[in-house]
């Protein structure tokens, strides 16, 4: 009986133990309060009000009021007292992080976008005029510079890689226009994407308004990790979806803002998409890993011998699975860096050496001049209306003069190329690896392909001015 009595008493001391254990590591994660952090953070965090000179209007674009309407006299007292003048201010409100001692403010691009006044309010009250350093409508991140004698408090970037999901993050920023104020929640997901090539948001609950934009979310070491730029809400106010853009897409941003006032991204000069099924048993692969180039209008691809129709397997020893990654490792990679890309082309696995270029530089560059084709009526090929371009086309569809292919005019609902997406002003680029210059060499390369008894082919699309790849059946 005793001893059963001394081996209840152990098993109950051992569970009180557990029980203490376990809950001590729990809460101990949990912060009794986000005092400490708002008050050693908030100093370094800074309101943005801007304004911008509108064009006023003009007395024939102000409204007829019916003469003897009761607003005859409020609208002519507002007129006269605006006699002389043109243009009036019009004025917003963000927030923004000071980064450095002397004055550097990291915020978004269109709290200051157009703006013709700066001026930036500090914690403690104080008021400065501040100047555009650099901006990056991609990520939507300005850097701005006050000038000032004063040693300013300032906050560091973390890793936001680091953080996961339902960790807690804090914002802090001048929603409204109502001046400093904190908010708390959780990292609710990560790796967002809205609309942006570079985009990598951070998703919280922490409550972002109209006025957050440009102001910091922080860990709990008080490290900035996101940037607060947008929220999802059918109201206009929070609703707990929020974005802030993540600190390893803004720093490296940053550092090439302060020192060349721009952006200065990788450019290998190529138009990419992710490979498909479909894709993948046309061309003859049995895989999917890799990124189909759909083309190589010029640049450092070309250079480097890069052709339509090729597979990019290894970036700079970085084994690539999506166009998004391959982007992105392009775009943070040194302008001018020679790398190695590992690229499957007919079977094969070869490397080719590229020298990258900058893409700032690049973007604006046209394609190769305009091939003329005889002009041809609609003829239907593999269920689609299609002709040969001429001007008009090329006017009603807006197409560029340097394009080289045939239109679709007419699809069948039923046919496989319209359930794939494809449309009515279309234009089929190339087919099998081979440009399409009119719908005759269409028709020949078709019916070689069949006699070779091919049961399908990649075509290379434009449309909408995006280029993709498609796998139709020949049948």
């Amino acid at each position: 009986m005793k001893k059963n009595s001394i081996s209840f008493l152990k098993l109950n001391l051992i569970t009180i133990f557990v029980l203490f254990v376990s809950t001590t590591y729990t809460f101990s994660k949990m912060p009794e309060s986000f005092a400490d952090l708002a008050e050693s953070v908030s100093p370094a965090v800074v309101n943005i009000t801007t304004s911008t000179t509108v064009k006023e209007i003009s007395r024939d674009q102000t409204p007829i009021i019916p003469k003897g309407s009761p607003f005859e006299d409020l609208f002519k007292d507002f007129l006269e007292k605006d006699k002389g003048k043109k243009s009036r201010n019009s004025l917003a409100l963000g927030s923004g992080f000071v980064i450095s001692a002397d004055g550097y403010i990291v915020t978004n691009n269109h709290v200051i976008d157009k703006a013709d006044e700066i001026e930036i309010e500090f914690y403690g009250g104080k008021r400065l005029k501040a100047n555009v350093v650099g901006r990056d409508p991609k990520t939507d991140i300005a850097l701005l510079k006050v000038d000032d004698n004063s040693d300013f408090p300032f906050v560091s970037f973390g890793n936001s890689d680091s953080g996961r999901v339902g960790d807690w993050v804090m914002a802090v920023g001048n929603p409204l226009g109502q001046g400093f104020s904190v908010s708390v929640g959780i990292i609710s997901a990560r790796q967002r994407e809205l609309a942006g090539v570079y985009d990598d948001f951070i998703q919280t609950d922490a409550a972002i308004n109209r006025g957050n934009s440009g102001g910091p979310l922080f860990n709990t070491s008080g490290e900035v990790i996101g940037v607060n730029t947008a929220i999802l809400s059918p109201t206009g106010g929070s609703i707990g979806i929020g974005f802030s853009m993540s600190s390893n897409v803004v720093a490296p941003i940053v550092s090439q803002l302060k020192e060349f006032g721009e952006t200065r991204r990788g450019w290998l000069g190529v138009r990419i998409q992710d490979l498909t099924e479909d894709i993948a048993e046309a061309i003859g692969v049995q895989s999917v890993d890799g990124i189909l180039v759909t083309e190589v209008p010029g640049g450092p691809a070309a250079e480097a011998g890069i052709q339509s129709g090729d597979i990019i397997l290894v970036f700079d020893k970085v084994e690539v699975k999506n166009t998004k990654e391959l982007v992105n490792l392009v775009g943070n990679t040194d302008v001018g860096k020679k790398v190695d890309i590992e690229i499957r082309r007919n079977g094969k696995v070869i490397t080719l050496q590229v020298k990258l270029g900058q893409r700032e530089l690049a973007e604006a560059k046209a394609f190769p001049s305009k091939v003329e084709v005889p002009i041809s009526k609609i003829e239907k090929i593999l269920d689609m209306g299609l002709s040969n371009l001429d001007d008009k086309l090329r006017t009603k569809y807006k197409l560029d003069n340097s394009l080289v292919g045939v239109i679709v005019l007419d699809i069948s609902k039923e046919s496989e190329a319209y359930q794939k997406g494809v449309r009515v002003g279309d234009l089929i680029l190339e087919a099998h690896q081979k440009k399409i210059l009119s719908v005759n060499s269409l028709k020949e390369l078709i019916k070689d392909l069949k006699s070779s008894n091919k049961a399908s082919s990649l075509f290379l699309l434009n449309s909408n001015g995006n280029l993709r790849f498609l796998s139709l059946r020949l049948d």
